[in-house]
């Protein structure tokens, strides 16, 4: 397969969290994902699969580019929102991208590869957006022999 995939999860981006640890009736240690995290990534899990449109699986090294639109927070004044908006103030608060990222790319094992492993390449972004969501590009990786700073652009 050679062609891009591209795709946006809706809604405020979601941090992939830590497995949490709770108790059976018996007393056993069990550990679970938050609802949050799953519910996460099964949308993450939709949006991958409409775009798949029954594609096979990417095989072999991939390149992931993650565009991380976040609200403005609601309690800025109208000033700081729209300074936001103009990228002349960037998201340095949660949710951290790399945490981000994991949720996407742990979303789409089985959707869009066998295991996000096989990503070799990502490039990925965190702004402030009228329209939060994730925008996700894939491809196949080309092994050109470039140095990671003559990485082509994926657009």
């Amino acid at each position: 397969m050679n062609a891009t995939i591209c795709f946006t999860v809706p809604g405020d981006p979601v941090p992939k969290e830590r497995p949490r640890q709770g108790r059976t009736r018996t007393g056993d240690r069990v550990f679970y994902t938050p609802k949050a995290t799953k519910g996460y990534e099964s949308l993450v899990q939709q949006c991958g699969a409409l775009a798949m449109r029954g594609r096979k699986l990417f095989e072999g090294p991939v390149e992931v580019k993650l565009f991380i639109g976040l609200s403005v927070p609601r309690s800025w004044p109208k000033q700081k929102r729209e300074a936001a908006l103009r990228e002349q103030i960037l998201p340095t608060a949660k949710p951290d991208v790399d945490n981000v990222e994991k949720a996407v790319c742990d979303g789409l094992n089985g959707i869009a590869w066998k295991d996000d492993a096989q990503i070799t390449d990502v490039i990925k972004c965190k702004r402030y957006t009228q329209a939060p969501g994730v925008s996700v590009w894939i491809r196949p990786v080309v092994c050109t022999g470039l140095s990671i700073d003559q990485i082509p652009d994926l657009t």
